[in-house]
């Protein structure tokens, strides 16, 4: 089975940003197939859109599928998840920056309806969150949230802010060694 990536950006970003293009290069040096859409309306960002983009670069989900987001891209990759038809299952998902709840009514659409945590569980191999203890853009107890509702695993940078080029990050050894963890054979 081919392992594939998929990079969903967050908003006002594009798949040139951040630690996108360093990880989709250091993924396929480990034969993984990348992809990084450009999420539409990247500015005011929509759940239905969002989730139809995801939808058509994926094609068909598969156990060798692993979906990496960053901020709003990760609620994205969610409420794509928990629209998966069953017995459909993905191997994993890495939420960089991720958050359950959002008090921004720019993202109303994402939040318009509780999560379907169960069904996101049953679709997803493995959870695993990656939060800044200083993240200025989510709320704080983000990342345990997701540990707690999603039984994701939980890991914890120090004063990383919300792991963007402005804070500092063109490069995520985290996310790579979170990749790894779900496929230590392949990578």
């Amino acid at each position: 089975m081919q392992k594939r990536a998929v990079i969903i950006h967050g908003w006002g970003a594009s798949p040139s940003d951040h630690w996108f293009p360093w990880l989709s290069h250091e993924l396929e040096a480990q034969g993984f197939a990348v992809s990084v859409p450009a999420m539409p309306d990247t500015d005011h960002p929509d759940k239905d859109a969002w989730v139809s983009t995801i939808r058509d670069t994926v094609g068909t989900a598969d156990e060798g599928l692993i979906l990496v987001g960053h901020s709003i891209g990760t609620v994205a990759i969610l409420r794509y998840l928990e629209s998966l038809p069953s017995p459909t299952r993905v191997a994993g998902a890495v939420l960089v920056a991720g958050f359950l709840e959002a008090d921004d009514a720019e993202l109303a659409t994402f939040f318009s309806s509780p999560f379907d945590c169960e069904r996101i569980k049953s679709t997803c191999g493995a959870i695993i969150a990656i939060e800044g203890d200083d993240d200025p853009h989510v709320l704080p107890g983000s990342g345990a949230l997701i540990r707690d509702t999603l039984g994701a695993k939980l890991i914890t940078l120090h004063e990383a802010g919300h792991m963007n080029a402005e804070d500092g990050f063109t490069t995520l050894p985290s996310a790579l060694e979170a990749i790894r963890s779900l496929f230590p054979i392949v990578v």
